[in-house]
Formats: structure tokens, C-alpha cells, sequence
């Protein structure tokens, strides 16, 4: 008898849960925004559908995460800035980019005002997701196992970025 109540509360639960993703996924709210505020680039899902690739749409509007070790930024070692593939938001130098083994380009910290932050309770965990702060695209998560200086491992999809070398007379 235990494990049927068991069971209909878990089986009850899923459904609920997933609507609450679902609901969550169209526009997150960040922690810094106030009620009612807007992103400040914003697009219908046509409008995004346009200029995304299906990955990039996937994980930056919908929330998605790509296959570990998929991304071609995981070898990304030069002097550079990784972008949001939205809207061109500088997001991480390539000077905090560190080799994490999850198979995800790994950062210990953002770009001074380049994200927000939400609570993930997806997957019945709760977790820091990590969307840009401009156009509200999900780029991937945050976690407290990273290396010195912050101790952050700021795990982000590499399909939701975009790198830009720096020109070999600019200057960091």
C-alpha cells in the first residue's frame, strides 16, 4: 500500500512539474530584473527562429542543453570574448576559461553586467541557470565546484555563444 501512494504521488508530481518548466521556459525572470521589466532585446519565436540555428534556438529559447563535448568552444583556446549567439552581448573572457572535464566550456566567472541568474528546479533539482542579461537567452548553468580565484564553475552551452578572437593589435 506504501508503494502505490508512493507511486501516485511521484506519477501525480510529473505532470505539474513539467507544466512548471514549460511555463517557466518562455521568458525567464532574472534575479536582478523587478517585476515587469522587459529584456532589452526581445523577438517573437519567428523572429528568433530567423536568426538562430535550431541549436542555437533550442538551448537559447528553449532551454535546452546540448551533448556534452559536442562544442567546438571546448577547443577554443586563443585570446578572445565569448558572445551571446543572440544578440552579441560580450559574456566571458577567454581569460577565465578553464578545462572543466564535463564535456561544456567552462568559465570561473561573466563579464561585469553580462548575465542574470535564475533558480532551474528542472529535473527535480534546484540549480543557478544563467541566462544572458541582455536578450534573456539560457546559456547553461552555474556551480560552486570551480578552481580559484571564485570557485565558480560557470557551465555554459557552447551552442548559445559565439567566440571573437581578439585582433592581434588590440589590447586586454
Amino acid at each position: 500500500m506504501q508503494r502505490r501512494v508512493f507511486l501516485t504521488l511521484v506519477v501525480g508530481a510529473v505532470p505539474a512539474a513539467l507544466t512548471a518548466c514549460a511555463a517557466d521556459a518562455d521568458e525567464p525572470v532574472l534575479e536582478h530584473m523587478a517585476p515587469g521589466d522587459r529584456f532589452e532585446v526581445t523577438k517573437s519565436e519567428a523572429e528568433w527562429r530567423k536568426i538562430l540555428t535550431p541549436d542555437q534556438f533550442s538551448i537559447l529559447r528553449k532551454h535546452n542543453t546540448e551533448r556534452a563535448g559536442s562544442s567546438p568552444l571546448n577547443d577554443e583556446h586563443r585570446p578572445g570574448t565569448f558572445a551571446c549567439a543572440g544578440c552579441d552581448l560580450p559574456l566571458y573572457s577567454s581569460s577565465t576559461k578553464f578545462e572543466s572535464g564535463t564535456g561544456w566550456p567552462s568559465f570561473t566567472a561573466p563579464l561585469d553586467n553580462a548575465i542574470g541568474t535564475s533558480e532551474d528546479r528542472s529535473f527535480f533539482a534546484v540549480r543557478t541557470e544563467v541566462h544572458c542579461r541582455r536578450c534573456g537567452g539560457h546559456l547553461g548553468h552555474v556551480f560552486d565546484d570551480g578552481p580559484p580565484p571564485t570557485g565558480k564553475r560557470y557551465c555554459m552551452n557552447g551552442a548559445a555563444m559565439v567566440f571573437k578572437p581578439t585582433s592581434q593589435g588590440e589590447q586586454r
